[in-house]
């Protein structure tokens, strides 16, 4: 198995993030919140898991060894793969699907695109007490994430778009919803004041506004 990579970001597209290590250049599928942690030309480190198919190698990054972890183990239910697996990890942190599985919340767990009402069931049904409790999971030191520029805004606005787009909503609900949330953004600050609050507003992280933009697509 490999267990990490540590390189230069080479490029980064929508579905992923080439990683050149030793001169190699490695493919490696990525949620957006773990692409929103990448920077081109910089050097990163990203858990990984290989998933071996008879026609390819698949290798998948993480920005934490307790989402690779959880991402393997979603793969023992019943009708999860790998896709599936990333695809929930891009809605939900690993502890907000450690609680959905434990409080049995199939509503929650049904607004990842794919999750219909008995797979969710299916899931808390097979999973129950193999994920952990919230707050168990190694996030590892450093096996995550890319060595960003303090301070540097991250473009969120098109990586939260590429990753409602690439888990199955049309361009068009996901600039709705992405302008929903940055009203609740501006909003938000708005009601806080301060320079804190403007600087939050201007560079939010973009796994949260990620989060935050398939609740509001789920309600509609």
């Amino acid at each position: 198995m490999i267990s990490h990579l540590a390189g230069r970001v080479a490029a980064i597209a929508p579905e992923g993030a080439v990683i050149e290590v030793g001169g190699v250049g490695l493919l490696v599928q990525c949620t957006p919140g773990t692409l929103a942690t990448l920077r081109p030309g910089e050097p990163a480190r990203v858990a990984t898991s290989l998933v071996v198919r008879e026609d390819a190698l698949t290798l998948f990054g993480f920005a934490t060894d307790d989402e690779r972890d959880v991402f393997v183990l979603l793969q023992t239910a019943s009708g999860v793969g790998p896709r599936l697996a990333l695809a929930m990890l891009a809605v939900f942190t690993p502890d907000a699907l450690r609680r959905a599985v434990l409080s049995e919340d199939v509503a929650a767990l049904t607004r990842v695109p794919g999750i219909g009402r008995k797979g969710a069931q299916r899931i808390v049904l097979e999973l129950a007490g193999r994920l952990g409790a919230p707050g168990s999971g190694s996030p590892g030191d450093g096996a995550a994430v890319a060595a960003a520029r303090p301070g540097s805004p991250a473009p969120w606005r098109e990586q939260v778009r590429t990753g409602l787009v690439n888990l199955g909503w049309q361009a068009r609900d996901a600039d709705q919803a992405i302008a929903a949330v940055e009203t609740d953004l501006a909003d938000a600050a708005a009601a806080d004041g301060g320079a804190d609050a403007a600087a939050a507003a201007q560079s939010p992280d973009a796994a949260a506004m990620l989060r935050a933009a398939l609740r509001k697509l789920s309600r509609t």
